[in-house]
């Protein structure tokens, strides 16, 4: 049940904020937005404003701002047609399109940094405490399975004394695939211990890593510093999003995607985990969304954006009947690699 709440607060924070984007920027622009739309399928109910539908739909995990198109106007038989044609998305210039189309993926970024901002403001800025004991493990790695654990000390590696974190690290990072002795204090028994680990190659960083994570507080900051925070939290996580998708496009790094199934896993374990984590996931998927969305895909809305500069470049618009096989033809080929991780997903979590 948790798991469930958190993915529909969750997902509806971020459709809500990208959609809204789209939205607002439209009527500023003078475009008549038929319906804002909540969810996806079946409508439940609507409110009816003055000129736009305000629907909500039967599954919350998706939304829609359908905007009037100029055939939809050249179907009526209204008397002020020209003024519902000046109104229409077709008719506005290039530029305008542009902007409101990008307004959406601009607001996951503005979530992002928000809920950043919050989350530094509320429990502060997560700061590392430079002592030589591991404050958290990652499942998997090589400090894990050689059986450390939270709360050892790191007393040597390799014969060189390691007095505090920034010893411990760089004794590590400098020796990636090389077999390291370590002389550890466990944190229950206080016995001296003496484990070998081989630090891993971390392609993105070029340096050894064991999976180990430093003890944190968090430290209390003002309004204007969180904000500092939030911001460079935000460039930063945007910065790593692109990096990896680079490095997964260019071949160094293998190719993985994770569906909706293993999406929903991760967001029920940061609500599980408690507020913080939630607010730092949900910050964290919305740049994500965000930065998926400007990609070139016709069917997302970095393809709009392609398909208009396109048309900006031609000075003249693109076919609508070749337009849409190639919406359809790549909404169907996304639908099918979606059906395939999202089985993939299933498979690892009956796995397990």
């Amino acid at each position: 049940m948790i798991t469930a709440i958190a993915v529909i607060i969750v997902f509806g924070l971020m459709v809500l904020f990208h959609e809204w984007g789209h939205f607002i920027v439209a009527r500023k622009s003078g475009m008549k937005v038929l319906e804002f739309a909540f969810g996806i399928g079946p409508k439940l109910f609507g409110i009816q404003g003055k000129e736009t539908l305000y629907s909500v739909r039967l599954f919350p995990l998706g939304g829609f701002c359908r905007f009037l198109s100029a055939e939809e106007v050249q179907e009526e038989d209204a008397v002020n047609k020209e003024e519902l044609l000046s109104r229409s998305f077709e008719s506005k210039p290039i530029w305008k399109r542009m902007l409101v189309i990008a307004a959406g993926p601009a607001m996951n970024f503005v979530l992002g940094a928000v809920l950043f901002i919050v989350l530094f403001a509320w429990f502060g800025v997560p700061t590392a405490v430079n002592e030589n004991v591991i404050g958290g493990l990652i499942e998997n790695k090589p400090a894990a399975k050689a059986g450390l654990e939270v709360g050892d000390r790191i007393l040597k590696v390799n014969g060189v004394e390691t007095p505090d974190w920034l010893a411990v690290t760089e004794q590590i990072h400098s020796n990636p695939n090389q077999k390291l002795t370590f002389q550890i204090e466990k944190a229950n028994s206080k016995q001296i211990v003496t484990l070998e680990i081989t630090p891993e190659y971390d392609p993105q960083s070029g340096q050894g890593l064991i999976g180990i994570t430093p003890q944190v507080y968090n430290q209390r900051v003002s309004v204007l510093e969180s904000a500092k925070y939030g911001m460079q939290q935000t460039i930063e996580f945007t910065r790593l999003v692109i990096m990896l998708l680079i490095q997964m496009i260019t071949g160094k790094m293998p190719f993985e995607l994770s569906g909706p199934v293993a999406v929903a896993q991760v967001i029920g374990e940061g609500a599980r985990q408690g507020l913080s984590n939630l607010l730092s996931l949900t910050g964290i998927l919305s740049i994500q969304f965000g930065i998926l969305n400007l990609l070139p895909i016709p069917a997302l809305d970095g393809g709009q954006l392609a398909v208009l500069t396109y048309e900006g470049i031609r000075r003249r618009p693109m076919n609508p009947e070749k337009k849409g096989w190639i919406q359809l033809t790549v909404f169907a080929l996304l639908m099918a690699l979606m059906i395939a991780v999202t089985y993939k997903d299933i498979v690892n979590l009956i796995m397990k």
